[in-house]
């Protein structure tokens, strides 16, 4: 009978320390990865504020924001992203993209797919069902269900976008509602379809509209510009890329090797975009494109989306960011131009979303006109959208 009151008393203490661990570790991991160098209120020229004001249609194409535990339906003080804060922002589009593996001691240039998953930690901590514990698709599915789920309560002003006509939803409501705002879903790294492809055609079902074949190492669809081989696309990945053509699934290159990145623009049918990277023009690293590879994405109608991390650009900071957009400029013009910050994604931003002016002050100080300055904060992820959904 002691044996059994001492057994019951273990697993009370440790369901307690569990559940205080639950309240405690995601926040702290949070505030911890997801970082801002300047804090608001933001000091933003009077100038640079009328036309950030003006902008029809700001957008973003990559936040991991769904990774963390933070509710967005509120405003918070921590990371970069949430609802509340797109509205103040009046920001009309924010890709939300899913993240199932991340590998310890993860670097720009060599990562193995067998190291330490920081993920499956994080979803220890963050008591997401036991099904997110093992199955990399199990955890891609559950964030999609939460964006959907948090615009569920978000009081009818968040469309979450999954086709063209959603897409004309959000623009016309927008024209008396700006409170409106829209979030579409995309995922890092095709090694959550776990090598079935029937997982493709479920993950659409959730929502899912864009896709990068690799993060940060080699899977079962290719090479990682971050892994071990720097291989293009398997006979798999090949399979995928059709696939993700015939549904109407946008590619994302972004982690995407070389090979890789040639393999793809060779096969797809349809325009391809980058939702986060920096430019070997500013940033010479494995992580950043080519201006090669920026001049085939834009002459197939492609976008670029322009991160805003240390390693994308030469200096996390406002300066570096509309750096990379000037050499893009000067090699294939403005229309590929777009934002790709790469929120709540562990990374130290230079801003969170309401700092979204300040990229407006930089881009007026470095020389851009305002026809430009619409285009890259917004106006080409607009035409892309309304020319690439289905």
């Amino acid at each position: 009978m002691n044996r059994v009151k001492v057994s019951i008393v273990i697993v009370l203490i440790f369901c307690g320390i569990y559940a205080l661990s639950v309240l405690i570790v995601p926040v702290m991991f949070d505030k911890d990865r997801n970082k801002t160098i300047l804090l608001p209120p933001y000091d933003v020229s009077e100038k640079a504020q009328t036309v950030y004001n003006s902008l029809d249609f700001v957008a973003d194409l990559h936040c991991d924001a769904l990774l963390w535990s933070r509710d967005l339906t509120k405003k918070n003080v921590i990371g970069h992203v949430d609802f509340p804060r797109m509205q103040e922002a009046n920001v009309a589009l924010q890709a939300f993209t899913i993240v199932t593996k991340s590998p310890a001691g993860q670097n720009f240039s060599n990562n193995s797919s067998d190291a330490f998953d920081n993920i499956t930690m994080l979803n220890f901590f963050q008591a997401r069902p036991i099904s997110n514990w093992f199955s990399l698709v199990e955890r891609a599915m559950y964030q999609s269900r939460k964006l959907h789920d948090l615009a569920d309560d978000y009081n009818d002003e968040i469309i979450v976008v999954k086709s063209n006509a959603d897409f004309k939803e959000l623009l016309n409501r927008r024209k008396t509602e700006k409170r409106v705002v829209g979030g579409f879903l995309g995922i890092e790294g095709g090694h959550c379809l776990e090598g079935n492809i029937d997982n493709l055609d479920n993950l659409y079902d959730e929502g899912v509209r864009m896709l990068g074949p690799t993060h940060f190492f080699d899977n079962e669809l290719g090479g990682s510009a971050h892994g071990q081989t720097k291989a293009g696309l398997t006979a798999f990945g090949k399979q995928v890329i059709n696939r993700m053509n015939k549904l109407g699934i946008i590619i994302d290159l972004a982690h995407a090797s070389p090979n890789m990145i040639d393999d793809i623009l060779d096969m797809t049918k349809y325009p391809v975009l980058v939702s986060h990277t920096g430019v070997k023009g500013t940033m010479d690293n494995a992580r950043n494109l080519s201006n090669e590879h920026i001049i085939k994405i834009a002459e197939g109608g492609g976008l670029i989306g322009v991160a805003y991390f240390k390693g994308a650009v030469s200096t996390p900071l406002t300066e570096g960011i509309v750096e990379a957009m000037k050499h893009i400029k000067s090699i294939a013009g403005v229309d590929c131009i777009a934002l790709g910050s790469d929120y709540d994604g562990s990374m130290t931003a230079p801003f969170d979303i309401t700092g979204l002016p300040l990229l407006v002050d930089e881009l007026m100080d470095q020389g851009f006109s305002k026809t430009e300055i619409e285009a890259i904060m917004g106006g080409n992820v607009k035409r892309f959208m309304l020319e690439n959904l289905r």
